[in-house]
């Protein structure tokens, strides 16, 4: 096809070749004459070298080669000197790069940042009230799980904090001397907390922070934070099923002086020992078997973010890409962030809305996977009718500058 292509306003098109395609002559409608000629935009040439835009797991890190990861755990056992050294390095880099405080501590465990949060929730709500927010799925879960099979409202009260897609809670309501869950970033509707100054330094309460898309690629207010929890398959680029558990001061105290009466807890969700944190598991003892190799990739990725010159730099590539989305929906009327406000913005999970119908929606983002430019991107399933291109630290801005052309032209072609 030749750059772009418009429909003839006369009642009759002459046959056209284009390549291989024959449009015979056809009258057209006295309506349709009076329409306004439409452009087509014409198919980029040149694509994204990585087209892997996928909000989980997510793009492996730059020159990333598998067959580089070393082997030395490979055939044994977790609970070997070389598996427990290899896992404590792991943790011993996360605190570091993080700039984790020294007395807080860090481990890897199980059923990614799911089972991570998961065992947070269990071990330490109800000991008093709760105030949970969210405004997208994963921090709706977390409600859900709190009310259903915790039965929190059964022993303390919980109250609710929430927002449509889109949009952030009134964070300034909360009371930080109960008990509090959030998410950081919502990875399915692309709204962040700005800022956590809405968290008292002097609450009573615990904090217990879902930052699985925002770890690495945000800045981490520690002091604001009791609990929190991620996975390194997010901006990391790592493999599944593994979470990772940090816990303040405050937190081991609480797991230390208070023991849930009406719930059991698995074997899986169990940090303490004789009525004191297994600070084992703090040091490389995990409490089940992890992924060895899966291990390795995740301090691969630290190894490149210590190159790269620490988390600032990842925060910045991740801003970066944010940036060229930023561009593009100025100058375009026909996308939009589904975050309203530009301080909510995440950098790494960027949701926009399009001026398409779902089923045109679900075709834009098909249009792109068969053309291998853009895998994944389409709205998450209880989102709006949206797309969602992955922006964190291992995507390159210069994929996400050479995806732009092919979103108008997939805009274009969806309305065929």
């Amino acid at each position: 096809l030749s750059s772009f292509y418009t429909i003839s306003p006369q009642p009759l098109i002459s046959t056209m070749l284009f390549s291989n395609l024959v449009i015979r002559s056809a009258s057209f409608a006295p309506s349709l004459l009076r329409s306004s000629t439409r452009t087509f935009a014409a198919m980029p040439s040149i694509r994204p070298v990585s087209p892997e835009f996928s909000s989980g797991p997510c793009k492996k890190r730059p020159g990333y080669d598998m067959g580089k990861l070393p082997t030395r755990n490979l055939g044994r056992s977790h609970r070997s000197k070389v598996g427990k050294s290899t896992l404590k390095f792991a943790i011993d880099e996360t605190k570091r790069l993080l700039g984790v405080p020294e007395d807080y501590l860090v481990g890897i465990v199980p059923a990614s940042d799911t089972g991570a949060y998961e065992m947070a929730m269990w071990n330490v709500l109800g000991e008093r009230d709760v105030d949970i927010c969210h405004w997208e799925s994963f921090g709706k879960g977390w409600f859900g799980d709190a009310v259903s099979h915790l039965n929190l409202k059964d022993t303390v009260s919980v109250t609710e904090h929430t927002a449509d897609y889109g949009h952030l809670p009134d964070l300034a309501s909360v009371n930080t001397d109960n008990d509090v869950c959030f998410t950081f970033n919502g990875t399915t509707s692309g709204v962040r907390v700005p800022n956590c100054d809405w968290i008292k330094d002097d609450r009573k309460g615990l904090t217990l922070c879902d930052a699985t898309s925002a770890c690495f690629a945000m800045e981490m207010p520690w002091e604001k934070l009791d609990i929190t929890t991620y996975s390194w398959q997010k901006v990391l680029g790592g493999e599944g099923a593994h979470g990772v558990l940090i816990l303040s001061p405050r937190a081991v105290e609480r797991l230390e002086t208070y023991v849930p009466s009406n719930r059991p807890l698995p074997k899986i969700f169990r940090m303490t020992k004789k009525g004191k944190i297994d600070a084992a598991l703090f040091t490389g003892a995990t409490i089940n078997t992890p992924s060895m190799i899966a291990v390795e990739d995740y301090i691969d990725a630290l190894a490149w973010t210590d190159g790269l010159g620490g988390v600032s730099a990842l925060i910045k590539r991740s801003q970066d890409n944010l940036g060229v989305i930023s561009d593009f929906v100025d100058k375009n009327d026909w996308i939009d962030f589904l975050a309203v406000d530009p301080a909510t913005r995440s950098s790494t999970s960027v949701c926009c809305t399009l001026k398409l119908d779902s089923d045109q929606i679900k075709k834009f983002a098909a249009l792109l996977e068969e053309q291998e430019v853009a895998f994944d991107i389409g709205g998450y399933r209880d989102a709006p009718p949206s797309i969602r291109i992955w922006c964190g630290s291992t995507v390159e801005k210069e994929d996400v500058e050479k995806l732009m052309p092919w979103l108008e032209w997939a805009y274009e072609t969806a309305q065929e």
